[in-house]
């Protein structure tokens, strides 16, 4: 397996080891031992699959403290612009995005670690959209930040997504209150 790091600490890339002949492939899509020994150390306790046709936008979602959660998300079927924030008050990285492309043909993987926000847009006809959660979903707890918050500046290869009412109505991430918002480890 390789593991590519990005800006976002915490946040990695990770591409698979893919078998494949002439009757298809075989990969590994979680290890708890390998994933650990390349920094993934998370205990994952639920599974959530979504589909979605070309041009949704999932996101910018999180869940507040003590309810966070970190995903390790990847896609089954087409292909999606995959995006993590730090909102982590006190981050030296505070409000920076990453992105990747995640699909079916490239079977990278993405661990977004507690901490960061979280989206996804739709750039193939449908996709089907897989994540392993460390904390089980927490309606009180969960955060909706604007998708095109100007200040984050997300580079969204799609202009007028499909958006549900509640991602529409997200909140600018310097109008979450910061006490809902988690804040980086003290060293």
């Amino acid at each position: 397996m390789q593991v590519h790091k990005t800006k976002l600490d915490g946040v990695v890339v990770l591409e698979p080891r893919v078998f494949e002949d002439q009757r298809g492939y075989f990969f590994e899509s979680w290890s708890a031992q390998r994933y650990a020994e390349h920094g993934v150390p998370a205990s994952f306790v639920q599974d959530n699959i979504s589909r979605s046709r070309r041009g949704t936008l999932r996101g910018l979602h999180l869940q507040s403290p003590p309810a966070g959660q970190g995903k390790l998300v990847f896609v089954l079927e087409g292909e999606v612009f995959d995006v993590a924030v730090d909102v982590r008050v006190g981050s030296p990285t505070f409000g920076q995005w990453v992105g990747q492309t995640l699909s079916a043909g490239n079977r990278r993987q993405l661990y977004v670690p507690p901490g960061f926000a979280h989206g996804f847009c739709v750039v193939s006809d449908e996709a089907l959209f897989a994540y392993k959660c460390t904390a089980y979903y927490a309606p009180a707890a969960e955060l909706s930040v604007l998708w095109n918050d100007p200040e984050i500046g997300i580079a969204w290869p799609i202009a007028s997504p499909v958006l549900s009412g509640r991602d529409a109505a997200g909140t600018p991430l310097r109008d979450v209150p910061r006490d809902r918002l988690p804040r980086i480890a003290q060293e």
